[in-house]
């Protein structure tokens, strides 16, 4: 699986506007990028919400016929058009066959999960073997945590950045006070410059320097929820292994939105939900990801 360079979004629209000889803001760049998107055309496999239909909008300001411009993506995905005739399947079988449809059919209930995981190698990055389709994001959180978390006297604390998603900091939270560790001295986390919104990577990596020799697991988003940053994570990643540290990262917001190499990068785990840009509805699998140069070594507490 070779890896693409990573152009940050950033970078694409000044490139972009740099090319067409005008400011990123420019309505020029936007109309540029959605006739180079190759992908344009999936937009007609979902439906959109009409104006009328949604229940915050004061219908004076608005044709309540048009399509919503939707920006809620990051919260649950638009619902793919095919995900009817897909769930009528599975009724039926269900009224047909009752128990039987655990093990017959296109996609037998006990397998489930197996049977769609192949689809999500390309999307994150990863071998097969290396990804498990299963509960909740934080749930995986939380088992990722229990085994590639284990400190000692002096390696014992959790770096991550400031204003993550509050459930992964409630996660590390858990995972310390499980260890009896002081939280304050464990949790290291780390701030943007004064003034600033978004992290510089030389900053992080700066941080990963200095503390490296005490941090046991660094944990941070693939793109963060507040800021939408993308973070750097090839470069988090090798400079964390290089002081010892497990790299871990919560792709929530990432997944299905950017470009993921997490094998050819050696991200030793990540875990991620599924119903944001994957569009699987709410309550889809979350997914788990755990580098396969870890098989048969890392074990839960």
């Amino acid at each position: 699986m070779e890896s693409l360079p990573l152009e940050l979004p950033a970078e694409t629209l000044k490139r972009v506007a740099s090319e067409l000889g005008c400011h990123p803001t420019d309505e020029r760049v936007a109309l540029h990028l959605d006739e180079e998107d190759k992908l344009r055309h999936f937009r007609e496999y979902f439906y959109i919400p009409k104006m009328q239909d949604l229940p915050p909008i004061d219908l004076s300001l608005v044709n309540k016929d048009e399509n919503a411009i939707y920006f809620l993506g990051n919260s649950l995905g638009l619902q793919p058009k095919m995900v009817k005739a897909f769930l009528d399947e599975e009724l039926q079988k269900w009224a047909k066959m009752g128990a039987y449809g655990h093990e017959v059919g296109k996609r037998p209930w006990i397998t489930g999960d197996e049977t769609i995981a192949s689809l999500m190698n390309d999307i994150v990055g990863a071998n097969e073997k290396e990804i498990a389709l299963m509960n909740a994001l934080t749930v995986n959180l939380h088992l990722l945590l229990l085994s590639f978390f284990k400190p000692t006297p002096k390696r014992y604390k959790i770096l991550l950045e400031a204003k993550a998603f509050p459930s992964d900091q409630y996660a590390i939270e858990s995972q310390l006070q499980l260890h009896g560790l002081n939280i304050e001295k464990s949790m290291l986390i780390i701030k943007p410059r004064e003034g600033e919104e978004t992290w510089r990577t030389e900053d992080i990596l700066e941080v990963i320097e200095k503390e490296g020799d005490s941090i046991a697991v660094i944990l941070f988003s693939g793109v963060h929820f507040y800021t939408g940053q993308l973070f750097d994570i090839p470069a988090i990643t090798k400079a964390g292994q290089a002081k010892g540290c497990f790299v871990g990262f919560d792709l929530a917001h990432a997944v299905g939105n950017v470009e993921l190499h997490l094998h050819d990068w050696g991200v030793d785990f990540a875990c991620w939900c599924s119903y944001k840009y994957l569009n699987a509805g709410a309550g889809g699998l979350a997914g788990a990801f755990v580098h396969e140069k870890h098989a048969g070594k890392i074990k839960p507490a």
